[in-house]
């Protein structure tokens, strides 16, 4: 099996055998994909789903790693990945009428985050920004006259 290689800027935190449907996961992660740390807890925060509060927790873990791991800032962390897996299948048997017994289905699932620290590529284009090298007479000037086709 081959490892991952570690990145400098990416942090994670993984929540497992949640008891939770993934459907009912997915729903939430959804919506927090691609999102910054703080709009994320807000979204959280507000949503009415009983997955929004052991999300909310491996978002908020993935932080402190982040910060107490790496050093980076809270602000300026980005949801980078997200995704939910199947977790086994707890069984339970429930008693019924004339000695029989039903089975019970109790689904977990597997919840990974991935945040990465943006500052990093933001410092990037500043220090390489292409257009300051560039010559005065390479940049386009306007005149300001607007053109009409007739």
């Amino acid at each position: 099996m081959r490892k991952k290689k570690k990145s400098l800027t990416e942090v994670s935190a993984l929540g497992q055998y949640i008891p939770m449907s993934v459907h009912k996961a997915r729903r939430v992660i959804d919506q927090i994909r691609g999102r910054s740390y703080k709009e994320t807890l807000m979204i959280l925060e507000l949503m009415p789903y009983r997955a929004c509060y052991p999300i909310f927790k491996i978002i908020y873990s993935a932080a402190a790693n982040a910060k107490h791991n790496k050093g980076f800032e809270k602000e300026d962390l980005l949801v980078w990945k997200a995704e939910v897996n199947k977790g086994p299948t707890r069984k339970k048997l429930k008693p019924r009428a004339r000695g029989r017994s039903y089975l019970i289905k109790k689904p977990t699932c597997h919840i990974s985050v991935v945040l990465k620290d943006i500052s990093y590529y933001e410092a990037y284009e500043t220090l390489y920004n292409r257009e300051k090298y560039l010559p005065s007479n390479f940049r386009l000037k306007s005149s300001g006259a607007i053109w009409d086709k007739k």
